[in-house]
């Protein structure tokens, strides 16, 4: 920050035999410039992202890195999406090379791995939970759900006001890092359960298996930021966002 310099002079008197006899002393004082008091956050551009050369290339960000707030800060999902997801997805790209997984799906990718694995399981869970996670949420949305989906809420939880319930006291209670989804599980039933790190439901190890439609991040790189220890406020914040359309949606893509 550049600083006004102001010289300030100082008047004291000394007191002695011989009289009273006035000096000056100069005092140099740093004022910050009105302009320059307040520094502007600098907000990059989600479309600047690209991940290095391989199987997967990085989902593009639906809206701006502002487009959440308060919900979500623009400094916690420009992180969040730059550096963590780049990150899971340059990691997956390299675990790939010379498989017989490289040119598969995602969803193919998750569903034959080797959870011995741990490479590839946690980056290409990495992968694939955080794309689906930035499309689970939009401006200007929450709410609640209508349509098809409602309906099966109502069905399998009782109403929506139970689903709600369930889904934030298990993203409350999930212990360490994670992941808390709302699925459609083998028999067609909504399910709300957790994953532990960057597993998820199309694993073969998932101990509730079946197709997400919702996801929670709960790992500390997604709220600390903004919400410190306070987990649930959190997750308060997301229902203020969750893009319940496009959770219409990916239902009912599971229903073909």
């Amino acid at each position: 920050m550049r600083k006004l310099q102001v010289i300030l002079p100082i008047l004291f008197c000394c007191v002695s035999l011989q009289g009273c006899k006035d000096d000056k002393l100069i005092e140099v004082v740093e004022v910050p410039l009105p302009e320059e008091t307040e520094q502007k956050t600098v907000v990059g551009n989600p479309d600047d992202v690209v991940a290095d050369p391989g199987s997967f290339q990085i989902e593009k960000l639906p809206y701006g890195y502002d487009a959440l707030t308060p919900s979500i800060s623009i400094k916690t999902l420009e992180t969040h999406y730059s550096k963590h997801y780049l990150t899971y997805t340059n990691n997956l790209n390299k675990a790939l090379v010379g498989t017989a997984l490289e040119n598969l799906t995602i969803e193919e990718i998750l569903a034959k791995l080797d959870p011995n694995d741990a490479a590839l399981r946690n980056n290409a869970g990495g992968y694939y939970n955080h794309s689906l996670y930035w499309k689970c949420m939009a401006p200007k949305s929450g709410g609640q759900p209508t349509g098809t989906l409602l309906e099966a809420i109502n069905k399998d939880f009782g109403s929506y006001d139970l689903f709600v319930s369930q889904f934030k006291n298990e993203a409350t209670k999930h212990f360490g890092s994670g992941w808390v989804w709302l699925l459609v599980d083998r028999s067609g039933k909504l399910v709300v359960t957790t994953t532990a790190n960057q597993d998820n439901p199309l694993m073969r190890n998932a101990l509730v298996p079946g197709k997400p439609i919702l996801a929670l991040d709960v790992w500390e790189h997604a709220y600390y930021m903004d919400y410190q220890y306070r987990r649930t406020n959190y997750i308060d914040g997301f229902f203020n966002v969750i893009n319940w359309k496009k959770i219409q949606e990916n239902f009912e893509n599971t229903q073909l």
